[in-house]
């Protein structure tokens, strides 16, 4: 059934276009203009350019002069800002997970460690525990600006978890986390959440100063991007 008013073409337009630029679909280099994704999306400009709006005003989309839209880029300041934000939000969803987790929440967190250690997918795996650990705050708007963080987080690219050595210590941070949270220690919990934000900030500048190297010294580098969640 077509999509037949403005503003919910509007909201579909919004929803189709971000799924697109978080899953990667969309070049970092490349550029992105109304016209064509309105005719990607087969909807009229109007609700596309309101979606896009949107997209601007959260930051995704950067409207550069004389070259129209592009996928915003974070530069080293950004991703430590962004990260920072990100270990105010994650400490706070694990001392209120170590203080509402009920014992069904405790028990699904235990399932997905023990599956993961046989996951042949280390980001899926990390995905799972953390949005079960952030369904535990029993905070829903906790909730809901951690996963719109997760987008931006989006944007580096290429999960920190396809490294070698980075799914193994991720996974001992998360069995630490479990732990104090399953011991209700909240102070232990949100120590513990920000010493595994801080390492996986670590492993993402390393991951940058990687890239930097890369492209410097290649004639023609390719961007790598993921369509998994990033660390």
């Amino acid at each position: 059934m077509p999509i037949k008013s403005e503003k919910s073409q509007s909201t579909a337009a919004y929803a189709l276009l971000k799924q697109r630029i978080v899953s990667g679909e969309f070049g970092s280099n490349d550029t992105l203009r109304e016209i064509d994704l309105a005719k990607l999306l087969d909807m009229s400009r109007t609700p596309v350019r309101e979606a896009v709006k949107r997209l601007e005003d959260e930051g995704l989309l950067t409207r550069v002069p004389r070259k129209g839209l592009t996928i915003t880029k974070l530069d080293q300041t950004s991703i430590t800002e962004l990260y920072a934000f990100r270990e105010m939000l994650e400490c706070g969803a694990a001392r209120l997970a170590a203080r509402y987790a009920d014992d069904m929440e405790i028990e699904n967190m235990r399932a997905i460690l023990e599956e993961s250690r046989s996951h042949a997918d280390p980001i899926r795996s990390n995905y799972e525990f953390h949005q079960a650990l952030y369904a535990a705050s029993h905070n829903q708007f906790l909730v809901k600006a951690i996963n719109s963080l997760i987008d931006s987080t989006a944007l580096l690219g290429q999960s920190t978890l396809a490294h070698t050595g980075r799914p193994e210590i991720a996974y001992k941070e998360h069995l630490e986390l479990f732990a104090s949270i399953e011991a209700r220690d909240e102070s232990r919990a949100e120590a513990t959440a920000r010493e595994h934000i801080r390492q996986a900030l670590l492993a993402r500048l390393k991951q940058q100063r990687a890239v930097m190297v890369n492209r410097s010294t290649a004639p023609n580098p390719i961007e790598s991007t993921s369509k998994e969640i990033t660390e």
